[in-house]
């Protein structure tokens, strides 16, 4: 005797490990939210496609950044409005992928509106799926782009005006008078004949990139009980009697007959044309390096910070763009205050012989620390092991550590003999590469054209290297 066992789709995590709370095995959504039923559909269609490996679920701002915790197959949470550039970036970068972007009413039609429109207009062969709700469910209940006329929210107390607030946006009719998109169609997560409905637009949709069709969205009115201030049944009916009226059901776009299959011929450049197209081929290679560095020094994660106006960000720029001028893969990630001069100001630098999966140094090997603030912020960072390297001009005592290398260097000072403060920056960077021996001073010096604009300072500069090597070197 046999029997079908029913069970969650592969596409699902089994426990839920991501999920915050004692409660790993049931999602958190509120009862008669509609995201668990459109969670099921997607997760189902991925499995019965075979394409769990290579999708990828884009979960910006709001209740649609948790899908992170239940898909298993890739995942990225973006910035709010911003899923569809991301979606573009990653289908471009691997048309292999299926992408999905999954995304709120508040998402996608408020600040990530002028996204999903160029994308759209683009024809980008991902999918989207749009959760309208016609609220911000998840932070408090404020009126959304597609709330509805009359409608209470936390923003709209005495009902939607559409002299004040305008007219609730139809994002699927408006999409759909695009020539380049494919496959638009609205459902609705109510009854069981509805979910089937959707059940088959979703699946569509996939399909439609599946097979290179083009740009295609699912719209799918969805409840949400509790900034409805409503029960789950109740949620059910105001979708019938309100939405349906105005957001009618119905495919709004299908030329997945008509359109032929489009795959974009890949333009892999190689080494020695991208060497080229950044300009940096007769700069470029092994001969732009001493030797290579002592195991401790290599792949260097770095974190240089100080205040506005120090050439913190100068500093990690060149290093990047002489790290990359002799072969190295190479990353900068500035961060600044909103006052640059005079404010905080650090960035992150690494250096590898490899691929670098993350831009972000939250574990530096080296810290270069041109204030007090910056060496007492990020000393605690530092790997053990690795090297700190102060500016005691203006650092009276040094890191407090005893399980890392430590150089102080016045380099303030050695600018100020120099005639301009403003290059301690290049005198802490020559003090680096002489320590280390990742960089020879030409690889570094060759670099700074492209960011020093003032062609008179360039010599002043290559001074200042010049200091922070004879420094170390003693």
């Amino acid at each position: 005797m046999s029997g079908k066992i029913v069970r969650k789709a592969d596409a699902f995590y089994d426990v839920y490990e991501r999920k915050p709370g004692a409660d790993k095995l049931t999602t958190h959504y509120c009862p008669g939210c509609g995201h668990g039923n459109l969670h099921k559909i997607i997760a189902e269609a991925i499995d019965d496609f075979g394409i769990k490996d290579r999708t990828v679920i884009i979960s910006p701002v709001g209740c649609s950044v948790f899908a992170y915790y239940y898909f298993d197959c890739g995942n990225v949470q973006s910035a709010h409005g911003r899923a569809p550039a991301v979606a573009t970036g990653l289908k471009r970068s691997n048309p292999d992928s299926i992408v999905i972007s999954y995304q709120g009413d508040g998402d996608i039609a408020a600040i990530g509106g002028n996204n999903i429109l160029q994308a759209a207009n683009r024809g980008e062969n991902i999918t989207v799926i749009f959760v309208n709700n016609a609220i911000y469910g998840m932070t408090g209940g404020q009126m959304a782009p597609t709330t509805l006329i009359g409608q209470k929210t936390m923003t709209t107390p005495r009902g939607r005006n559409p002299h004040n607030e305008g007219y609730p946006l139809r994002l699927s009719e408006l999409l759909s008078t695009l020539e380049s998109t494919v496959y638009i169609e609205r459902v609705a997560l109510t009854d069981a004949k509805n979910v089937l409905k959707a059940r088959r637009a979703v699946r569509k949709a996939i399909q439609c990139q599946i097979e290179n069709k083009g740009f295609s969205l699912v719209e799918a009115l969805s409840a949400c009980p509790s900034g409805w201030r409503t029960t789950p049944v109740e949620a059910r009916k105001w979708i019938e009697e309100r939405m349906l009226p105005y957001f009618k059901l119905g495919v709004y776009k299908d030329l997945t007959e008509e359109r032929e299959p489009f795959v974009p011929p890949k333009d892999e450049p190689t080494p020695t044309q991208i060497e080229e197209i950044l300009g940096i081929a007769e700069a470029r290679g092994e001969e732009r390096r001493l030797k290579p560095p002592e195991p401790r020094y290599r792949n260097p994660r770095i974190k240089i910070a100080g205040f506005g106006g120090q050439g913190i960000l100068l500093l990690g720029e060149a290093l990047a763009e002489s790290g990359m001028r002799a072969g190295y893969q190479v990353t900068w990630l500035p961060s600044y205050g909103p006052e640059m001069r005079g404010g905080t100001a650090n960035c992150q630098v690494i250096i590898s012989d490899g691929p670098i999966g993350s831009p972000l140094v939250s574990t530096p090997d080296v810290l270069i620390a041109m204030n007090r603030p910056s060496l007492d912020r990020f000393e605690p960072d530092v790997r053990e092991g690795g090297l700190i390297i102060y500016n005691s001009s203006l650092i009276d005592s040094g890191p407090k550590r005893k399980d890392v290398e430590v150089i102080a260097i016045q380099a303030t000072e050695i600018a100020d003999q120099l005639g301009d403060t403003r290059v301690a920056n290049m005198v802490a960077l020559g003090a680096y590469i002489a320590k280390t021996e990742i960089l020879t001073k030409e690889a570094v010096t060759s670099a700074f054209p492209i960011f020093i604009k003032r062609e008179k300072l360039i010599p002043l500069n290559e001074e200042a290297v010049q200091k922070g090597i004879d420094w170390v070197k003693g």
